[in-house]
């Protein structure tokens, strides 16, 4: 059969070699609502939405951190860079949720049962990427053997802000041992040596390599503290103060998590420039 050359090419033998590459058929029949109300299509698929971009964001974060662990500062750099669009894609998610009232949230709420987004291990690799390390967060996933054991090897790994400070020590700056020998499965307490030496980082040369590092890891950290802040607002406002889903303490959980930073001293270390 002759085609014309503007025509697409539309007979295969099988599916087609977009649907082989993309799983749209898996990808678009995965939802399974457990009730009838509407509302909650788009909340399930909004949800699972977020779980994907958490996995491409995984990926550019254990990508940077290896660039940095073998002082590969542009290719780290260039992953970080894609991170904070990918993460302006994930913040925009909760558009579809912020705007709910508390009877469009309750009309299919039960369907979740003790399910909540605290329990995503995706998630957890995310945060435990950005050092906010914790044993305990391996439990909800004991029954998931690959999972369980991906969590495992995460908590154990150094995190996308340990590799950084290791590297800044190998460029001669003062960041101590207690730093960079620390123990990696727990969660990063703020240091005032590595305040002292983001401050002079930020103090010399704004082009050169590690202070523009240091702002791409800022600009990763800010729409981090955004992403927990319209999670706190969408909540609060389908759902006021109520306990949360999967006996989380809802929105005070929420507000302790909000006024925390990622990479404490980039932030800190602003006052001293």
């Amino acid at each position: 059969m002759s085609h014309d050359a503007e025509t697409p090419h539309l007979d295969f033998a099988g599916t087609t070699p977009y649907e082989d590459y993309v799983q749209a058929d898996v990808l678009t029949h995965l939802q399974h609502p457990l009730s009838d109300d509407p509302g909650e299509m788009v909340f399930l698929v909004t949800t699972q939405v977020m779980e994907l971009w958490f996995t491409v964001i995984v990926h550019e974060w254990e990508t940077a951190a290896r660039a940095l662990a073998s002082d590969d500062i542009p290719t780290a750099v260039a992953a970080l860079k894609r991170s904070v669009r990918e993460l302006e894609a994930l913040n925009a998610s909760w558009k579809p949720l912020g705007q709910l009232t508390p009877a469009q949230f309750n009309s299919y709420r039960s369907a979740l049962g003790e399910g909540s987004g605290f329990q995503s291990a995706m998630y957890r690799r995310m945060e435990f990427l950005l050092a906010e390390k914790s044993a305990s967060m391996l439990v909800p996933h004991r029954g998931a053997p690959r999972v369980h054991a991906e969590l495992e090897k995460a908590l154990h790994e150094p995190s996308l802000y340990d590799e950084t400070l290791r590297l800044l020590a190998r460029r001669g700056h003062a960041v101590p041992e207690s730093v960079t020998e620390r123990d990696v499965s727990q969660r990063y307490e703020p240091s005032p040596e590595v305040e002292a030496v983001w401050a002079e980082i930020y103090s010399g040369d704004e082009s050169d390599e590690l202070a523009r590092l240091g702002e791409a890891l800022t600009d990763v950290g800010e729409l981090v503290w955004r992403w927990r802040n319209d999670h706190l607002v969408a909540t609060r406002r389908a759902m006021g103060s109520k306990a949360g889903t999967g006996g989380s303490a809802g929105v005070a959980w929420l507000e302790k998590r909000a006024v925390k930073n990622v990479f404490p001293e980039l932030w800190t270390a602003r006052s001293h420039v």
